[in-house]
């Protein structure tokens, strides 16, 4: 056949214009039936011709039963009313018989012709039936479809020639919009000033050229009334002065804030002044072994850590480390770690001590050496070496007297709890002046 499976265009050699078709005058036995379906769309000319174009495409569908085989050809008469009246047909021979109802591939015969031409703002009356025709008084198998093609501002038919010298092609930015004032602007070419009514918004504004292909009846071109926006200089012009005095208002409210809140904090630091947590003073705690380790030790320990935030060392609570080191090697090593060493002297010797602090077997001295003499003498040892002794305080209660053998203790500064005690705490945090010089026979046991 000369056309092919799929969807073709009908070619021109088998498309003609004829008049009336001659099957009209034979009586047929049987007739093809009707078509499927009939579209229609308009298409840009592929041609070059020097009028731009535009086609329609007029495609149809073979119904799928035993009666395509007589099927001969399909006529398509196509009327246009518009401005001008118009009447066309084509006749569409098929050159074979067809063989089968559908396409070998599947799907139904397809076709189409593209041919007859389209003018902007007309109202087409397709029909199409297949020939032969039915015979007289029968119903014809015919089918028909309405177009109406677009006016000249559609995207495609606005370069039709006929359009173009309408204006199409002729496209203002159009802005109608209403203003609440006066104006002395005097009118341009581009802009004029008409007065309307307070009920104007919404209205439509026509502008009609005049070009000399088409004089008065060229394509008009519409916008709508609407509110004009306020220029800047309008908005500046009310709102300025508003704005200035409301930033200077905010501006002093600040600066008063800020001067409150200054002298709040001023006043607040004046009345409650800052309190400043010491740093913890280490101190190293050496008794004779004959003072009461509860009674006196640990009274004296428990008033040292609540009272002068100090954090104590004794060599009770440090036997594995003194097992370790050995007596000597750990004095000198807690002599150089602490800040103070304080000689724990009393004459609270008594009966009721004794039995009180466990002075029976198992008591705490029982099996531990005396620590005091190895203090004593690490002392004598920095007051012969000019060694400065501000780390060296000298404790009592009640009143006792330094004994002979530990005389030499008297240069350091002496202290008697808990009349002394204020100035206790005060002085663990003061270093004192070397006094070294101070009989150093006493060191001479």
């Amino acid at each position: 056949m000369a056309l092919d499976w799929a969807r073709r265009r009908v070619s021109q050699q088998f498309c003609l214009f004829p008049g009336p078709s001659p099957e009209w005058m034979v009586r047929h036995t049987l007739t093809p039936g009707d078509l499927r379906d009939l579209q229609v769309e308009p298409v840009k000319s592929s041609a070059a011709m020097e009028d731009y174009s535009i086609l329609m495409n007029v495609s149809w569908r073979l119904r799928a039963d035993a009666s395509i085989r007589l099927l001969k050809a399909t006529k398509i008469c196509v009327t246009g009313k518009g401005d001008h009246q118009s009447y066309s047909c084509v006749r569409c021979n098929y050159t074979e018989a067809f063989q089968t109802q559908s396409r070998p591939s599947g799907g139904r015969w397809t076709f189409s012709y593209i041919g007859f031409p389209v003018e902007p703002s007309t109202l087409y009356f397709i029909g199409a039936h297949n020939i032969p025709n039915a015979n007289m008084n029968e119903d014809p198998p015919s089918m028909s479809v309405n177009f109406t093609s677009a006016g000249c501002l559609d995207h495609i038919m606005k370069y039709k020639k006929k359009c173009i010298e309408a204006g199409s092609l002729w496209d203002p930015d159009i802005t109608a919009c209403k203003k609440n004032e006066t104006t002395n602007q005097p009118p341009t070419r581009a802009s004029v000033v008409i007065p309307v009514t307070g009920e104007s918004e919404g209205a439509v504004v026509q502008l009609t050229p005049y070009f000399h292909t088409c004089g008065n009846d060229c394509i008009r071109r519409k916008g709508t009334v609407v509110l004009c926006p306020q220029t800047g200089r309008s908005i500046l012009g009310g709102w300025l002065p508003l704005f200035l005095s409301a930033l200077l208002v905010a501006t002093w409210v600040l600066v008063v804030v800020i001067y409150l809140m200054w002298k709040h904090e001023r006043t607040k630091k004046a009345s409650f002044p800052t309190t400043t947590l010491l740093p913890l003073i280490k101190v190293l705690v050496v008794y004779p072994s004959e003072i009461c380790f509860h009674h006196t030790v640990c009274y004296f320990t428990e008033f040292l850590q609540n009272h002068c935030r100090s954090e104590v060392i004794l060599e009770e609570w440090q036997k594995k480390k003194i097992a370790e080191m050995g007596p000597v090697q750990w004095l000198t090593t807690q002599k150089k770690a602490v800040d103070k060493v304080i000689f724990l002297l009393s004459n609270d010797v008594s009966s009721s001590c004794d039995n009180t602090c466990g002075q029976r077997e198992g008591s705490p001295h029982e099996s531990s050496q005396d620590l005091f003499p190895l203090a004593f003498n690490l002392f004598c040892s920095d007051l012969r070496s000019q060694t400065p002794l501000d780390k060296y305080m000298v404790v009592y209660f009640r009143d006792a007297d330094i004994k002979d053998e530990y005389s030499a203790l008297s240069v350091c500064p002496k202290y008697h709890l808990m009349r002394d005690a204020a100035a206790f705490c005060t002085e663990l945090r003061v270093k004192q002046p070397g006094s070294g010089g101070k009989r150093l026979t006493a060191c001479f046991l």
